[in-house]
């Protein structure tokens, strides 16, 4: 089941949420009486059931915002025992103060916001003991390790067992700890209020994820990156899963540089599927694969993993995305100068400055130098550019030094403009780019950014980031499941992912 949290201040915005997940098929609902500033009118919350539903009243040391009196506390959750709800969640040390009553199950729980402690399986025991129904463990995730550990913990446990690692690295001990064995998951009712670190919203889990659907059939796949939040990929991927019946699971997963190796070993040990990979992973991670493209070995980033039987296999797809985006812009651009050549000899000659020297750019850079374009490259970091460029064997020139030239092909890799920095761009169009020059912006969110806008205007020939977002996706969904995928239903996905509207 998936239980959704209501926290809110006030008795009446408390049940119009409550009678609210009724009608959207909550099957579950907790009501955190901490979150309400009045003295609690407990009949009046519990006066129409509109799903079952947990008791939770939290002290500030466990997470929560009682600021009353212990005995007032505990009075309450007496009374709702004695009022019949479903469950009541007592802290391991009141549990065994308040006796169990009638068919209210108790959930004897522990919350650790620091760390996810060592000796897991012990407190695991400790709480059990305590006449527990359901034994609750939420611990904050610093690393990888511990969210193994935990669903470790979950899938081995003899008590029903609700095991979460809280942040957004513990993201995936909340989306596979129903099919671990827990008996429900929390999640909250909106990105707005997210009770605890790394809480999911209740649209997302039961519509994105749907993880009372995974079983041991389901193939599993990912997006491995630091931070993670705001990627777009879960939502590409498994709207696209679920348009053409896969049983297939895309998930986040935030993974700090330490973790990487041992993360890529628990891939191969649950047998994921396959991972994009973003930053900052793109390049360290080819540590980690036993065979690569060769395109990404010259590249030297991959951002595509495939698991075949215990060894993993690396492909660039923003290096195949990239080019074909461009090819096209530059087959348009012959057309619509109503010149004849070869495909062949599209790019060659052709002056490109790159700006940014991350993983994209180091892809860009190597398939446009591939096909005899002349690149120059330029980043905020001197350095980072200046290293490139000698892997690549490409120009390289400071940042406050890229109007020096007049390129026939700009492109920015560099995150300026990305959401929420939508006011920035990291190039000013000046008169000196007219019809004759491409611009390409990487960034996807939002589509059209300052640079996109700017061009258009100057008359320039434009690429969105949304086309080679898309298309990159479109590579890596077939190379995960084999199948052709749906390209006009992913582009459509993420325009109204990132339409203003939605900002």
């Amino acid at each position: 089941m998936l239980c959704v949290t209501v926290a809110r201040t006030r008795h009446t915005a408390t049940i119009a949420e409550f009678e609210y997940l009724g009608t959207q098929g909550a099957e579950l609902t907790e009501l955190r009486l901490d979150y309400i500033g009045r003295s609690i009118d407990l009949p009046r919350l519990l006066s129409k059931r509109h799903t079952p539903v947990v008791i939770t009243c939290r002290r500030p040391e466990d997470g929560g915002r009682w600021m009353r009196s212990e005995q007032e506390r505990q009075m309450i959750l007496r009374s709702a025992i004695a009022s019949g709800v479903d469950y009541v969640d007592l802290e391991g040390d009141v549990a065994g103060t308040i006796p169990r009553y009638g068919s209210t199950k108790r959930i004897v729980s522990m919350h650790d916001f620091e760390k996810t402690p060592e000796n897991l399986d012990a407190i695991h025991k400790e709480l059990a003991s305590k006449d527990a129904d359901i034994v609750k463990l939420a611990t904050q995730a610093n690393s990888f390790e511990d969210c193994i550990r935990m669903m470790q913990l979950v899938k081995n446990a003899q008590v029903p067992t609700i095991g979460i690692c809280m942040g957004d690295i513990g993201a995936v001990t909340r989306i596979l700890g129903i099919h671990l064995g827990s008996p429900f998951t929390y999640c909250c009712m909106s990105s707005e209020k997210k009770i605890a670190p790394g809480i999911i919203p209740f649209d997302k889990m039961q519509t994105l994820y749907r993880p009372k659907e995974i079983d041991n059939q389901t193939r599993l796949f990912g997006v491995v990156a630091d931070p993670v939040a705001h990627s777009l990929s879960p939502l590409i991927h498994n709207t696209a899963f679920n348009h053409q019946g896969l049983n297939c699971r895309y998930l986040p997963f935030r993974i700090p540089e330490p973790d990487l190796r041992r993360f890529v070993d628990w891939c191969i040990e649950t047998n994921i599927g396959g991972l994009s990979v973003t930053i900052p992973h793109k390049e360290t991670i080819l540590e980690h694969v036993q065979e690569c493209e060769s395109a990404a070995r010259g590249i030297g980033a991959i951002n595509t993993v495939v698991f075949r039987n215990v060894s993993g296999v690396g492909y660039n797809t923003d290096y195949r995305a990239a080019m074909d985006c461009i090819q096209e812009a530059l087959r348009t651009q012959r057309t619509l100068q109503t010149s004849e050549g070869r495909d062949d000899d599209l790019f060659r000659g052709r002056s490109v400055l790159i700006l940014g020297a991350g993983g994209v750019s180091r892809a860009i850079a190597y398939g446009l130098k591939q096909r005899g374009a002349l690149v120059t490259i330029a980043s905020r970091t001197l350095a980072r550019s200046q290293n490139l460029g000698k892997e690549l064997k490409v120009d390289v020139i400071a940042w406050e030094d890229r109007y020096s030239i007049v390129p026939g092909i700009i492109v920015n890799c560099s995150p300026v403009g990305m959401h929420p920095d939508i006011d920035s761009t990291p190039y000013e169009i000046t008169e000196q780019l007219s019809d004759q020059t491409i611009v390409f912006d990487t960034v996807y969110n939002p589509e059209s950014t300052v640079l996109i806008k700017a061009a258009r205007k100057a008359g320039c020939l434009t690429i969105n980031g949304l086309d080679m977002f898309v298309r990159q996706a479109a590579y890596q969904y077939k190379l995960f499941t084999g199948q052709e995928p749906p390209v006009a239903l992913m582009r459509e996905t993420v325009k109204r992912a990132t339409s203003p509207v939605n900002f």
